[in-house]
């Protein structure tokens, strides 16, 4: 009687739990039936989408047709250079500034060609001073030459187209003194002078690479440059670091 009791209970029990799923699937089946509507915005314009998986993240790709996002050539990024550039720019700049020199330097030196070519074509030799055969007229001839500012390396027509060392034996034949011709020859000539303290005007300076006039007051008279001409200057421009002797021959 015990054993049927418990069985009936059982029964009962198997028979209640069969109604419950019965019931309740019908209702799972409709609530899958039934569409979802969910709203999701991240990045892009507010879209509506019909979902049946609400497990699954929302995303849109749909944008309108008149929106306007931009483009990388909008961005307002600062423009910045490499130390490399900078130094390739600084280096072309500095290149430019020296071909400018360079050129306004050349276009000097012509305009001085020029001009020294004029002054030879004018040049008149009977124009010069007198020989005297001392001193004074050793300067005023080579102060008369420097006048008209005629060089040429290595040339001897006198008193046209003359170097440094042509210069001084030009000037000391005309006042009866035969000189070499090589400016380290003119440097062994006549007698030493211990020192520019103690030269005279007339005395002859030289070395192995140039020859000059004394005149006085630290001062010499010189066919010195192509670009300079025979003029006067300072023994220390005209000798600067080098050693020279200073030789009196009257």
């Amino acid at each position: 009687m015990k054993n049927l009791k418990h069985t009936v209970i059982a029964l009962t029990a198997a028979v209640a739990a069969c109604a419950t799923f019965v019931a309740v699937a019908p209702a799972a089946t409709a609530a899958d039936q039934t569409t979802t509507v969910v709203s999701a915005e991240r990045s892009f314009p507010k879209t509506s989408v019909a979902r049946k998986n609400l497990l699954k993240e929302s995303a849109s790709t749909d944008v309108e047709s008149d929106s306007n996002w931009g483009g990388i050539e909008s961005l307002n990024v600062p423009q910045t250079k490499s130390q490399a550039e900078k130094d390739a720019e600084a280096k072309a700049e500095a290149e430019k500034k020296a071909a400018e020199e360079a050129a306004r330097a050349q276009a000097q030196a012509q305009s001085q060609a020029a001009s020294r070519s004029a002054s030879r074509e004018t040049f008149d030799a009977s124009n010069l001073p007198a020989a005297t055969g001392n001193a004074q007229g050793i300067i005023s001839l080579g102060l008369a030459l420097a006048a008209d500012d005629r060089y040429v390396y290595g040339g001897c027509n006198p008193p046209y187209n003359m170097d440094c060392s042509c210069f001084v034996q030009y000037v000391f034949a005309q006042n009866g003194i035969s000189l070499p011709r090589i400016s380290g020859d003119q440097a062994t000539v006549g007698v030493a002078v211990p020192s520019l303290a103690q030269a005279q005007p007339g005395d002859i300076l030289a070395n192995a690479n140039h020859a000059a006039i004394y005149i006085g007051n630290g001062m010499v008279v010189n066919a010195e440059t192509y670009a300079d001409g025979i003029r006067t200057n300072a023994v220390a421009y005209v000798f600067a670091g080098q050693s020279y002797s200073i030789r009196r021959v009257l």
